[in-house]
């Protein structure tokens, strides 16, 4: 199924509904931000996962459920549909991508809905409670900043943001602030890189839209989930993301669910080939 099974108005509620409930889940979040009561457990996966990752895939997930009954969804926490038909539209969501940072007293976390179409992400939100930032995809190609304070019943300000036209002599990477490695060091190195600074969760993909940082090389395993709302943004602001090697665009409802390693970026970088 296109978008175009999609009317414009079709998908301009779902997004705005998509953007509510992402401020509704940073409101359930943030009451247990940096509290010293914080119910903790790791997954099989040894991952963790908190009574706030809960909590905003409560929210999430009953919002959509009880307005897109017909369209399933996939959360990395508990409820997810199976998925069966991968090139019909389906739910990805990470209610609290970031979870380390979290635990870390970091505001670098982040609540991310998106909404795939024909294996790609068509809208997304991205919304950063403890740091105030929200970004949105309001219809394709429209990437929008919206202003704090966020609430579920007000829109405020927004402005459309746009990946730079980046200088491929002097470029700025933004690098994982948790899963830093070898091989994504190796990778940078072989570019011209003139700043790099570190981030948390999806926060990554946010910068490169907002024309802030122009590469984001992610050496490393993720899910689908860590990376389907931030990647709509940035699809949307004029950025990329290709997996490596390959160079492909990156697609999903893969079995497993798992992304190959992958490459960020803004406009006009030169990606090098492996």
């Amino acid at each position: 199924m296109s978008s175009s099974r999609f009317s414009d108005a079709d998908l301009a509620a779902l997004a705005r509904h998509m953007r509510d409930l992402a401020v509704e889940a940073g409101a359930a979040i943030m009451p247990h931000f940096r509290s010293a009561s914080l119910e903790r457990r790791d997954k099989p996966d040894g991952t963790p996962v908190t009574a706030a990752d809960l909590a905003a895939n409560a929210v999430i997930l009953a919002g959509l459920r009880a307005n897109y009954p017909g369209i399933p969804l996939i959360s990395e926490e508990e409820g997810s549909d199976v998925l069966t038909e991968p090139e019909r539209p389906f739910f990805l969501i990470d209610p609290l991508d970031g979870t380390k940072e979290f635990l870390n007293g970091s505001g670098q976390f982040t609540v991310n809905i998106a909404l795939m179409v024909d294996r790609l992400p068509l809208l997304g939100v991205v919304y950063a409670p403890a740091i105030a930032r929200l970004q949105w995809v309001r219809g394709p190609g429209d990437a929008v900043e919206e202003t704090p304070p966020h609430a579920a019943d007000r829109i405020g300000a927004l402005t459309q943001i746009r990946c730079r036209a980046a200088d491929n002599a002097a470029l700025t990477a933004v690098l994982s602030r948790s899963h830093m490695n070898p091989e994504t060091r190796a990778y940078v190195a072989r570019y011209a890189v003139a700043a790099a600074s570190n981030a948390g969760s999806s926060l990554k993909f946010c910068l490169l839209a907002a024309g802030e940082a122009d590469l984001y090389p992610r050496m490393g395993p993720t899910c689908e989930w860590d990376t389907a709302a931030a990647h709509a943004v940035l699809r949307a602001a004029g950025g990329h993301v290709t997996a490596y090697p390959g160079g492909e665009e990156l697609r999903y409802g893969k079995p497993g669910l798992r992304n190959p390693f992958f490459v960020a970026c803004g406009a006009g970088v030169n990606l090098l080939p492996a």
